[in-house]
């Protein structure tokens, strides 16, 4: 067990994993009030997965997350206001209000984002790492992923260049046991995934990932050995999500009993205890950052809502086209001519005449409509029935 750091570190640390609990707790309240749009994953027990990362980092360092990345985000220094008004779809988010939960960016504080394609992520790190190794600058890339995209076909292909061509990158798998709701032993033949990139040149370790100065230290080698010697590692850190994958899992692939197993190493809870009992921190330092935690999030999502939507002429903004292949949007192909989507209104005539033709085809009979649970279904009528209703569309 690695030795408590000082005061100042220790509060830091337990600050930062505090918010982070209390911004996911807070998060997922507000995608039941349908504040919160699109996907949510919660992070909610791995704090010091994170968090530990984070700590062992220099501001110049690269962070690429997965698609559970709230608190990555945070860790790195993002304002949670921005990072809840992104969950709220709003232009003060971290993307504008165009990613959504799976894609929290912050190119700033070199947090490069969240990735919804499991394992997408990897090949990027190599590439921020072979830039940095381009440019000679002394920064690291560190790549957190799950233990579902250790499978993923290019985990082999980004591991064999990392070691080939001796990156600076870190390699993290959190792992929490479920590639979604698949437990490690039915989706991976090697359950020790400290070990599946060693035959590529990347030698792993294994670590708790509840314990968030054994992260600390462990990223802190991983990280050094990448600035220094121009070495790739990879850690396997044991951790665990006190939430479903996400926000609408049943849950019905684990037993309540293991979850309230690992709720008693909460990273934390843990966390503060042995500060307490170590005498580094107090019990005011300890109810300080909680009550600062409480505050910081209901200021986001005072923030968040204060927030306006984007608008709508700004739809197409921000999308990479290529200009000399002239792309589009979108295409519309209801005619001979196909025509740009978003251009609807220089519809082509012959367009417009099938899509007005079209709409009087579909029209209705004039009065009320009939009502299936007395009337039945008009195409089980009789015949001179259904043939009457054609002749009333057709006399229109």
């Amino acid at each position: 067990m690695a030795d408590l750091p000082d005061a100042a570190t220790c509060y830091e640390l337990l600050a930062r994993m505090a918010l982070i609990r209390r911004f996911e707790e807070e998060a997922g309240r507000q995608y039941q009030r349908a504040k919160a749009g699109g996907f949510l994953h919660l992070a909610i027990g791995e704090e010091a997965t994170i968090v530990g990362v984070a700590s062992a980092m220099r501001e110049e360092d690269y962070l690429v997350g997965t698609y559970r990345t709230h608190g990555h985000a945070i860790a790195r220094g993002t304002d949670p206001k921005r990072v809840m008004a992104e969950l709220f779809g709003r232009v003060d988010g971290t993307s504008g209000g165009r990613g959504g939960s799976m894609h929290i960016f912050d190119a700033e504080r070199r947090f490069m984002g969240g990735y919804g394609i499991v394992g997408g992520n990897l090949p990027i790190a190599a590439g921020l790492a072979l830039a940095s190794d381009y440019k000679g600058k002394d920064a690291v890339t560190v790549c957190m992923f799950g233990d579902g995209a250790s499978n993923a076909g290019n985990f082999g292909e980004t591991m064999n260049l990392a070691a080939l061509w001796s990156l600076p990158v870190l390699f993290l798998v959190e792992n929490n046991l479920y590639g979604m709701g698949t437990s490690i032993e039915r989706h991976s033949a090697q359950t020790d995934l400290s070990k599946k990139a060693e035959g590529y040149g990347v030698p792993g370790r294994r670590i708790d990932g509840m314990d968030v100065l054994a992260v600390r230290e462990a990223v802190a080698e991983g990280v050094r050995a990448a600035r220094e010697e121009r070495r790739p590692t990879m850690i396997e850190a044991f951790t665990y999500r006190f939430r479903g994958h996400s926000a609408a899992d049943p849950e019905v692939y684990r037993q309540r009993e293991e979850v309230e197993e690992w709720q008693e190493k909460d990273p934390i809870e843990g966390f503060a205890r042995r500060c307490l009992e170590a005498g580094v921190l107090g019990e005011r330092e300890v109810r300080e950052v909680r009550e600062k935690a409480e505050r910081e999030v209901l200021a986001a999502v005072e923030f968040a809502e204060a927030s306006p939507e984007p608008a709508l002429d700004t739809l197409y903004e921000s999308l990479y086209v290529l200009d000399s292949a002239a792309g589009w949007y979108a295409i519309d192909e209801r005619s001979p001519e196909p025509h740009r989507g978003e251009h609807e209104d220089r519809m082509p005539a012959a367009a417009r005449e099938l899509a007005e033709a079209g709409a009087a085809y579909a029209g209705q009979p004039d009065g009320p409509r009939p009502n299936p649970a007395e009337h039945g279904d008009a195409q089980e009528g009789s015949e001179p029935e259904v043939a009457a209703e054609r002749e009333g569309v057709e006399d229109r």
